[in-house]
């Protein structure tokens, strides 16, 4: 990239990070208010009352993201960035359809530094390739965990089998938070395919264990902070349960179909978010319709400084800096 065209990257990234942060959508509630996962040992309960949830919030307005991705902020840092934590921000790219296209839509290279991005992929493929030497191909039920770390230069765009066939498209694109210790580490990629999942029946619905453990299950996602991140299918109308640890974020994604929450049935509305609280031991009960799915995110708060600045999350005002100027002095790499 020539010194013009990375001067016109680093302004519309600084466009990009301004507006987001000057967003003016607060919280409104709704309802009532070791290295690679190895402490998820206390996933166990000891009481049975559902746990309580503590808000819901209304995602985003929809915006596209590069040309392969209209999508809605479902939630982002500047929200609450300890409530939300280890989690910063979730985009929903909801079910479209894209027509047969001779070239490849979505985002071209741009930098990260400092967490991880999570692309699940329910609908359609994408194909990722970075600065590290990750990459490959996801579709219909796989995942990407990719760990930036101390930094990478990727893109994501549509498969180019898919972009000559079109297709419906539907992905879910999460970030998570690295401790402070883990921010400069080596970035790493992980393709996880569906067939890997570990599949739990939990009453009315059908959960695929990503990362963390469940139900005596694990699934097969490495991760640097204790989290334990599934979906749900419901087969029937009924009610869904499952034990997370107390003290963790819970938040809970509708994404089709309305849920409600315990006993007194407190609804999520699709595509709008629940935070559970956290000193609460309980299960997480849930009731749907057939055919409702849900995302569930349980992780252990980090308890650190957030200071996001588009595509760099770290802990100081001063370390974002240095990664703007690490990543135009190239140090974060470059795509070939």
């Amino acid at each position: 990239m020539d010194g013009t065209s990375r001067r016109g990257v680093l302004a519309t990234l600084g466009a990009a990070a301004a507006a987001a942060m000057s967003w003016g959508f607060g919280p409104r509630l709704l309802g009532r208010s070791s290295e690679d996962g190895q402490m998820q040992t206390s996933a166990k309960t000891k009481t049975r009352t559902p746990r309580r949830l503590r808000g819901v919030y209304p995602p985003g307005p929809e915006h596209w993201v590069g040309d392969g991705f209209l999508v809605k902020t479902v939630f982002w840092p500047q929200i609450d960035p300890q409530m939300l934590s280890p989690f910063l921000l979730l985009d929903h790219a909801a079910r479209r359809r894209f027509e047969a296209s001779p070239w490849r839509r979505g985002v071209g290279e741009h930098p990260h530094r400092g967490f991880e991005t999570v692309t699940f992929a329910y609908q359609g493929e994408i194909e990722h390739r970075d600065s590290a030497g990750g990459g490959g191909r996801i579709g219909p039920g796989d995942v990407q965990w990719m760990t930036a770390a101390s930094g990478v230069v990727h893109e994501e765009k549509h498969s180019q089998a898919f972009s000559e066939r079109g297709g419906d498209f539907e992905m879910v694109q999460l970030w998570v938070n690295l401790p402070a210790s883990k921010k400069m580490s080596e970035p790493r990629y992980q393709p996880l395919l569906d067939r890997e999942f570990p599949r739990l029946t939990l009453g009315a619905a059908e959960a695929r264990l990503v990362a963390g453990t469940l139900d005596g299950k694990t699934g097969p996602a490495r991760t640097h902070t204790p989290i334990t991140t599934f979906d749900l299918r419901f087969h029937a109308e009924g009610s869904s349960e499952a034990e997370l640890p107390s003290g963790w974020t819970t938040l809970v994604f509708p994404l089709e179909g309305d849920v409600t929450v315990g006993p007194d049935r407190q609804p999520i509305p699709s595509r709008h978010f629940g935070v559970f609280d956290r000193d609460h031991d309980g299960p997480v009960q849930l009731h749907a319709r057939e055919g409702a799915r849900v995302l569930v995110l349980a992780g252990q708060p980090l308890h650190e400084p957030v200071v996001a600045y588009g595509p760099f999350v770290m802990n100081t005002r001063e370390e974002i800096v240095q990664a703007f100027r690490d990543y135009q002095s190239g140090r974060m790499g470059r795509l070939l």
